[in-house]
């Protein structure tokens, strides 16, 4: 099985797919997996690979999800009563061991993520610059001649992992902002003037682009760090995107698009306390108008004989 996770992760790699790779190093008795043991989780939160039953597994899928969506592995612990690790354990996320095994597993999650994509859509020295800075801080650089904006978009989408920086010089601003603001793209910026920038973001306004995705764009670009030569602005420039990466919440302040999904949210299994995350629960219930998440297929089970049992637990906090 390790093996065949292996290449499937090689695969992915190749794709340019991104997954998180959950690794046990450590355990002690009883537990079904052992050290070695590994699980894949995808950004859909489908798991191949084992490390563990009903308790393990949605700790493993919660925080893989959210290595992947901040970039950073993490050391998970789940221990039974009275297992807690002793002495300092700074680093470690620690869980209950909620099943009846009462074991303790140490699981490694390491995420694996496509490099970022800066499409530079324009020309001149900033651009020229950004292309430099953007190969050496490993981004996948892709530079687009204003008239070829189409037909490069279909050949690399922009995903939530991409940034457009527009340098036009008001030959095809509006028309390629148009383009670009419909897309997936995280973070999009004009090199523009202040009063140039309110002038292109009425006229997409008044070509229909919504408001919540003309408020995503950057314009000026770039960070305001007293920037006045063309080097100087790039570097602002690619500061602002490594800023809108790297820090929560700067995206988190960003206006959700129409498409954007469901917020996503986390309850406390009614049964066995487990905090489940809703976007990747296999299981759930309606009940009392509301509906119910579980950890596992057992604790649905035992819900759904007698919910009334359960109505107290439901109002315990995250």
């Amino acid at each position: 099985m390790a093996d065949e996770l292996v290449l499937l992760a090689a695969e992915l790699h190749r794709a340019g797919e991104a997954f998180a790779l959950a690794t046990v190093v450590r355990c002690e008795a009883p537990t079904s997996a052992k050290p070695g043991a590994k699980a894949l989780v995808r950004e859909d939160g489908r798991v191949q690979g084992w490390v563990g039953g009903a308790c393990a597994e949605p700790v493993v899928v919660r925080e893989a999800l959210e290595a992947l969506r901040d970039g950073r592995p993490r050391l998970i612990g789940l221990y039974g009563e009275g297992r807690r690790a002793p002495g300092r354990t700074e680093g470690l996320l620690e869980y209950d061991m909620t099943c009846h095994s009462g074991g303790t597993l140490e699981i490694y999650v390491e995420p694996y993520l496509p490099k970022p994509t800066l499409v530079l859509v324009g020309h001149g020295p900033v651009v020229e610059t950004l292309a430099t800075l953007g190969r050496a801080a490993d981004f996948v650089v892709v530079p687009l001649a204003p008239d070829a904006v189409q037909a490069g978009l279909e050949q690399h989408p922009l995903t939530p992992r991409a940034s457009v920086v527009v340098a036009t010089h008001a030959d095809a601003d509006e028309d390629v902002l148009e383009r670009v603001l419909r897309t997936d793209a995280s973070y999009v910026s004009l090199v523009a003037s202040r009063r140039r920038a309110t002038v292109i973001l009425e006229r997409l306004e008044r070509r229909g682009i919504p408001a919540e995705r003309c408020g995503r764009l950057k314009a000026p670009a770039g960070l305001d760090i007293g920037a006045v030569t063309p080097e100087e602005i790039a570097v602002s420039i690619l500061a602002e995107i490594i800023q809108y990466r790297r820090n929560p919440k700067t995206r988190d302040a960003e206006p959700e698009s129409a498409e954007t999904p469901v917020a996503r949210g986390e309850s406390r299994d009614p049964i066995c306390g487990m905090i489940v995350d809703h976007a990747s629960a296999r299981y759930y219930s309606e009940f009392a108008s509301q509906i119910v998440y579980f950890c596992c297929r057992h604790c649905k089970e035992m819900f759904d004989d007698n919910p009334e049992q359960y109505r107290a637990a439901l109002s315990s906090p995250v």
